[in-house]
């Protein structure tokens, strides 16, 4: 009786130590092929977004991106793009090709994954994880979902909504992270 219990109070204590999934929990592949955690941007904030080469939302976007990039990360922020072929096939280049263009075309400095299905059943575990957060699926490429430093997704926003229209909502997780090093200081 008394092992039964030891055994309860054991599993009771395990199942309360185990980590809530999160975003940064998720293992993905990286551009070149490499899985990777991304556990290692824990810590900052995250706009994930599916990316596609020949989009008309492209030029902008990439354009925007990259320019939040540049402008607040990569300590306490990055863009995290992920291709995708899904939505009017957009992006039917191989993952060195789209690097290529993303990297020649508009100086993308920001971390690239490999491509993906982002909806429907194929949809990798990170992006469920978006969608199941959210409660919005993507329907088309350039949704973003901007991901807090403790990996919970704060918004989602659909292709229309441009990258300056979210920049405010960055910003403001950037400098509570900031606000809070300061603080520790």
């Amino acid at each position: 009786m008394l092992l039964a219990i030891a055994a309860l109070l054991l599993l009771a204590f395990s199942a309360t130590q185990q980590k809530e999934p999160d975003f940064y929990t998720f293992k993905v592949v990286n551009i070149r092929g490499k899985l990777v955690s991304l556990e290692k941007y824990r810590g900052s904030v995250s706009l994930v977004v599916n990316v596609a080469s020949e989009c008309g939302y492209t030029d902008s976007h990439y354009k925007a991106l990259q320019q939040l990039q540049r402008d607040l990360g990569p300590y306490h922020f990055n863009v995290l793009a992920f291709p995708c072929n899904q939505f009017g096939q957009q992006e039917p280049d191989t993952n060195k090709e789209i690097e290529s263009f993303a990297r020649k075309t508009y100086g993308a400095s920001f971390p690239m994954f490999s491509k993906i299905a982002v909806s429907g059943a194929g949809a990798i575990p990170a992006f469920k994880y978006l969608i199941d957060s959210t409660g919005e699926e993507p329907t088309w490429n350039f949704w973003k979902y901007l991901v807090d430093p403790n990996g919970k997704v704060v918004k989602a926003w659909d292709s229309t909504v441009s990258v300056e229209e979210i920049r405010p909502y960055v910003t403001e997780l950037v400098r509570k992270i900031i606000l809070k090093k300061k603080d520790e200081l």
